[in-house]
């Protein structure tokens, strides 16, 4: 996303629109001009008691522009606002699909609150672009232009003073302001970052901030920040505030000086007098459509910073390019090939997996452990393409999995990850977050079958299940995977905080439903892999031993030095 090229792209795409308001811009415009400009030339011929006829036409052709005025302003409101609102969603929904692919590893650069501040801040800020930024040049610019024949047929003296006002108006007051501008740059937007950063942190880390004596702190930090963004506020509205009363000052200015050379061309008997009044009432109305020019370079500023900061947070990303016609099927088990897969988070000194190759045959339970840092969970974030392997390939029923569309892979997938997050809603809402709809009576069974018989459905579940235990919130999620249909079971510590009896039923359980499925299982613990087909040890992003558990306990090597420390605990939390 090219800082503004996006916003450009959506200009085009709503160009029906756009060339209506500015129809109705510049309709609404002249008339504005020709209304006062009738009325002044109507309040002088009063004077010479014209005949009633010439008082008949011209009182009408002031309200017919009235009329007219009213009617095209309406009309241009209408259309910029529909474009503007239209530009907007079709910004939110192309930053989001650029962003969807990303999320992993934008989530380890991006604080959330600055992330949250860029996505709904910055993302309404480019709302600005069109409305402030685009279309007040081309109105002024075509108003002017009319304005301008209109007067010079009758001086082109004062056609030239309004050409000097309109320089004014258009260069130097928006130049003014733009230096002001630069000054404040971006200034009140990072400060809204910030504290939208602390706020969301002071809010998640509440109770361990109470708990350590840390929150007065906190606190006063945000109190800070609060303040700070108040002044900075207070600097833009004064710029802004500056560049309108300067664009007030030389409308008057410049309506004084239509005065002074109309009475002076009149003197010289240039310029009949009946005309004064009527040029000095276009002068003065000419300049309201040129008055959003005066907060135009503000505007501009805000919506290039805000554009960079979006650019800065998508990258490069193409949506176009993570797009593929390639679909996984759920009709059968699914196989996984990994060939010399390398994977390094960014700003890591050290790979997370060094040159990984491993096959699971489809319908096949495997098991991969080992010490904490290991590049297991990896493995899971490289299978569900939400990460892409630094080298090497990964590949699903043989088919690579950048060439397969993303949404079939979760489609086809069953996955527990170690922090499933939880929706604040009853525990039947948590249940069905898919589009299959199942019975009450399954949904209970499902409960019952992960130990959770006292669970009901209507039972209110806190953001983030802040009311439920470990154990609870990973039970609850092994029953929201049990739900679905996929042939590929993806679980990542799905038991840590059970105890071992009913680690060993859950266990059970999900043998049971992938039967005929491929199951992939990640853990510490060593309880119940005498079950699986093959068992995975690593450690420090590499493979070191696999086998069967007979296998691997006959070896005794790694994983059975780690089965004879598991077993010392257990005997130690017996005694």
């Amino acid at each position: 996303m090219n800082d503004l090229a996006i916003m450009s792209k959506a200009m085009l795409q709503e160009r029906k629109d756009i060339i209506f308001s500015i129809l109705g811009g510049f309709i609404a415009g002249i008339a504005g001009v020709a209304l006062f400009s009738a009325s002044g030339y109507m309040i002088s011929q009063t004077v010479f008691a014209p005949p009633l006829y010439t008082l008949i036409i011209i009182t009408s052709m002031v309200k017919l522009l009235g009329l007219l005025r009213a009617a095209s302003r309406y009309g241009e409101r209408l259309y910029s606002h529909r474009a503007t609102f239209s530009m907007l969603s079709r910004l939110r929904v192309t930053f989001f699909a650029r962003l969807i692919p990303i999320t992993p590893g934008i989530l380890n650069k991006n604080r959330s609150g600055d992330l949250l501040a860029r996505i709904v801040g910055d993302v309404e800020s480019l709302q600005h672009y069109f409305l402030r930024v685009a279309y007040p040049p081309m109105i002024a610019l075509l108003v002017f232009l009319a304005t301008m024949v209109f007067t010079s047929a009758f001086s082109i003296w004062i056609a030239c003073v309004l050409v000097v006002g309109m320089l004014l108006t258009a260069v130097i007051v928006p130049g003014i302001v733009l230096i002001g501008q630069r000054k404040i740059n971006g200034r009140v937007r990072e400060q809204r970052a910030l504290l939208s950063t602390e706020v969301t942190e002071v809010l998640y880390g509440f109770r361990d901030l109470k708990i350590y004596g840390q929150l007065p702190e906190r606190e006063q930090q945000l109190g800070q920040a609060a303040v700070t963004l108040t002044k900075e506020q207070q600097k833009a509205a004064d710029n802004l505030l500056r560049g309108q009363s300067m664009h007030t000052f030389v409308t008057f200015f410049i309506s004084w000086s239509v005065l002074a050379v109309g009475a002076w061309l009149i003197i010289e008997g240039t310029l009949n007098g009946v005309f004064l009044a009527m040029l000095i009432m276009a002068s003065m109305t000419v300049f309201e459509e040129v008055a959003a020019m005066a907060t135009l370079p503000a505007y501009k500023q805000d919506s290039e910073h805000a554009a960079a900061r979006l650019h800065e947070t998508v990258g490069s990303a193409d949506i176009e390019s993570v797009q593929s016609s390639k679909v996984l099927s759920n009709n059968q088990a699914i196989s996984i090939d990994i060939d010399q897969v390398t994977f390094q988070y960014q700003d890591e000194w050290r790979p997370a997996l060094q040159e990984l190759s491993l096959h699971l045959s489809a319908g096949s339970k495997t098991a991969i452990v080992g010490a904490s840092g290991s590049g297991k969970s990896t493995i899971i974030d490289l299978l569900l393409k939400l990460r892409v392997p630094t080298k090497g390939s990964i590949k699903l029923n043989n088919m690579s999995v950048q060439e397969l569309d993303e949404q079939s892979i979760w489609q086809t997938t069953n996955v527990v990850l170690q922090q499933g997050h939880f929706f604040r809603g009853t525990v039947r809402d948590n249940l069905l977050l898919n589009d299959e709809q199942y019975s009450d009576e399954q949904l209970v069974e499902v409960l019952n079958q992960m130990q959770l018989p006292q669970l009901r459905l209507t039972d209110m579940v806190y953001e983030k299940g802040e009311n439920l235990s470990d154990g609870e919130k990973q039970r609850l999620a092994l029953a929201r995977a049990m739900l679905r249909k996929g042939r590929l079971w993806l679980l990542d510590e799905p038991t840590s905080s059970l105890d071992y009896v009913t680690e060993q039923r859950v266990l059970q359980q999900l043998l049971n439903s992938a039967t005929e499925d491929t199951l992939l299982l990640i853990g510490h613990r060593l309880t119940g892999l005498e079950k699986m087909d093959q068992i995975l040890v690593m450690d420090q992003g590499k493979i070191v031993e696999s086998g069967s558990y007979s296998e691997l306990m006959e070896k005794q090597g790694y994983f059975y030095e780690m089965k004879k420390i598991e077993w010392q605990m257990i005997g130690e939390a017996a005694i």
